[in-house]
Order: C-alpha cells, then structure tokens, then sequence
C-alpha cells in the first residue's frame, strides 16, 4: 500500500513536469515577426568575409546554378513533388560572391527583364520627348561585363549517408534517441569569356544531420488503470543551410586557388600569406593530395600566366 501511495506521488509529480517540458522546448520565437539579415550564419562564412581585399574586385557573371541532383524529398504520409534541396543557389551564389568583396557579380540570371526595361526607357524617349529634349538626357551607359564567369551546381545529394541510434525500455518505460547524416556535394568552376578556358574547378561537400529523442511509459499502475505517456523533440539541420554553406566554402577555396594560379591577387601578399597556410594545413589534415596539388610548382609559371591574360580583351 506504501509502495502505491509512492507511485501516486510520482505521477501527481511527473505529469505536471512533463507538460511543463513540452511548453518549455517549444521554441518562444515561433511566432515573431520577420527578422531583417540572414536566419543563420554558416561556420565558414566569418572566413569568407574576413579574407585581405584583393587588388581590385572582378565583375563576375553567373548564369545560372543548378539542381542538379535530380532528387526528391523521401515521401511521407502523401505524395511529395518537392526537391531535396533548394532552387535557389543561384541566389546564394550571388550573395557569397558579393559578400566576400572579391567579386562583382553582374545581372545575368534576369538579363532578359533587364534588357527589357532598357529597352522601354529608349523607346520612351522616342515617343514622348522633342529633340531638344533628348539633349538634355545622357545615353544609357554600357553594360558591364565581365572577365569570369562561374558555373557549376549542387551536383549530389546523399540521403542516409550513416544512421544509428539507441533505445532502452524497462518494464514499459524508457527512451531511445537517433540518428541520420545526408550529404549534400556542390562543384563550381571559374571560366574565362575571353577564351572559354575552364581556369579553376573546385569541389566541396557538407553535412546534413538529423536528430530525434524520445521518452516513453506505458504501464499498468492497477487494474484497468494504464498509465501511457510519451515526449520527443526532434532536430533537422535545414538542407538550405548546409547548400549555403557548401557555397561559401567553394567560393572561399576558389578564392584562395585563384591567387595561387595567378587568376587574381590580393592588396597585400603577405596578409595573404596566413590564410594560404591555413588553408594547405586544412588539405593536409584530410589527407587530400591530388596529381594536379603536387604539380603546382612546375605549373605555376604557366598559370600565372594565364591569370594576366584572362582580363586582357
């Protein structure tokens, strides 16, 4: 009967706390207003932005930069047409582009309506101002163009990459907690207008994780008495998040490749010099070594080169 009345207290006790648990981890910015600036800042973008300036920005086009993973959103409860990852990297390509101050990017993935609205401002000088008027306005300016043009896309995604997880139950209480890594994989090359040379081709990867907790009891604390009661939370690394930073990361190690192969260079050399450092420290701690990274001393001279002929027109 002691025993009974202890289990009674403990209910009186843990229900409430349970609740109060499920209140508590939900997030309390659920309904807030929009928030101006980015949701998330990536681990790599702080690098990005901190890298020296260069000699002078280079106006760079981007076309477009594709989905081209071909895959889908594993299907739920219903048919699911939406894609694994987002449709708009160009966009954040833009932005990373434009955010580490090295590179001007130029409108192309909206030239048709840019050349349109040109056109409309020409045609309405026409028809609506006397030639004495046309006097009093300049010409439109010329477009700029530019030297490099990016390509490239999210060329793979990977579900289920690595699942786990661990659970325990005991005498119908007990929790389990699991698991899984996607991946999603971005390539991007630099290639010059003047003679369609593919200059540079970087590749980069990220990381997807998902996670999910849950407690449980399901018991009989008397005759026809069940006691049933189950909490979870549960966490998605947003795939947006992951494309962004693998982004980022292919922009910065372009970045760095570039002044390596000559393409382009920074105000100071040796400020530059450290984030070099950095970044050969990191291929050796992934032990990537290619054919091409152990030839660069003989290459360099050509590839040098090559970056003082690219914005030569």
């Amino acid at each position: 009967m002691f025993r009974l009345k202890n289990f009674k207290l403990l209910l009186i006790i843990f229900i409430p706390l349970l609740f109060f648990g499920c209140m508590a981890i939900t997030p309390n910015n659920a309904s807030l207003r929009a928030t101006s600036g980015p949701e998330y800042i990536t681990s790599i973008h702080k690098d990005l932005i901190s890298l020296p300036k260069p000699e002078k920005p280079i106006p760079v086009a981007v076309y477009k930069f594709r989905d081209q993973t071909g895959q889908y959103k594993a299907p739920g409860n219903a048919t699911n047409f939406s894609t694994a990852v987002t449709q708009g990297a160009t966009s954040i390509l833009i932005k990373a582009l434009e955010d580490s101050g090295w590179f001007i990017p130029v409108e192309r993935e909206g030239l048709a309506n840019l050349l349109q609205e040109r056109k409309i401002v020409l045609q309405m000088r026409d028809l609506y101002l006397t030639e004495e008027q046309k006097k009093n306005f300049e010409p439109l300016p010329p477009l700029l163009y530019a030297g490099i043009l990016f390509e490239g896309g999210i060329i793979g995604y990977d579900s289920n990459v690595t699942t786990g997880g661990i659970g325990a139950k005991y005498f119908g209480a007990g929790g389990s907690a699991e698991y899984r890594v996607d991946r999603v994989t971005v390539y991007l090359r630099a290639v010059s207008v003047k003679n369609g040379a593919v200059l540079k081709t970087v590749q980069t990867s990220k990381t997807v994780l998902s996670q999910m907790l849950s407690l449980g009891i399901f018991r009989f604390v008397r005759l026809n008495r069940l006691l049933e009661a189950e909490a979870g939370i549960a966490a998605n690394e947003p795939v947006e998040m992951a494309v962004q930073e693998a982004i980022e990361k292919a922009v910065y190690d372009m970045i760095i490749e570039g002044v390596k192969m000559g393409i382009w260079g920074p105000k100071d050399q040796k400020e530059f010099e450290k984030w070099l450092t950095k970044y050969e420290t990191e291929l050796k701690e992934k032990d990537y070594i290619s054919t091409e990274r152990a030839s660069d001393s003989s290459k360099t001279k050509d590839s040098t080169d090559i970056g003082k002929k690219v914005f030569q027109y």
